[in-house]
């Protein structure tokens, strides 16, 4: 292989590997926004966040989760699995998300997806800054 040819492959590599960390940052920080902005009464909702690759989750999970702590734990360990190429999902199946995310709750009476989907390019820019850095 050519010095070029080697020097190309050093670059492809060293892109994908900043590619995959950026989407892994950016990732974790707009689903734990996602997580952070649920509204809390037990906790249920909060404990509901499931992030997944490749395939949306179903049903719930008994875990109650006040804080978002342990949400955001299993999010991050989640989050250090995926790279560019994957769909990593975030899903809430309790039967009562809907409406609280349509503003039921005067804790988030804008909702938690929506306000946070608009703060997407932000958390890229960040990844992008941070990992420039």
């Amino acid at each position: 292989m050519g010095r070029f040819a080697v020097q190309v492959k050093a670059f492809a590599e060293k892109t994908k590997g900043n590619a995959d960390i950026i989407i892994r940052k950016a990732s974790l920080d707009v689903f734990s926004n996602v997580v952070l902005k649920t509204p809390v009464d037990t906790g249920r909702a909060r404990g509901n966040w499931q992030p997944s690759i490749g395939g949306v989750m179903g049903g719930t999970v008994e875990q109650l989760d006040p804080s978002g702590a342990a949400t955001i734990a299993s999010i991050q360990a989640m989050t250090a699995q995926f790279g560019m190429g994957e769909v990593m999902y975030l899903a809430n199946n309790l039967p009562y998300i809907k409406r609280l995310e349509e503003g039921y709750s005067q804790q988030a009476p804008a909702g938690m997806v929506a306000l946070t989907v608009q703060s997407f390019q932000r958390a890229i820019d960040a990844a992008v800054a941070e990992v420039a850095d």
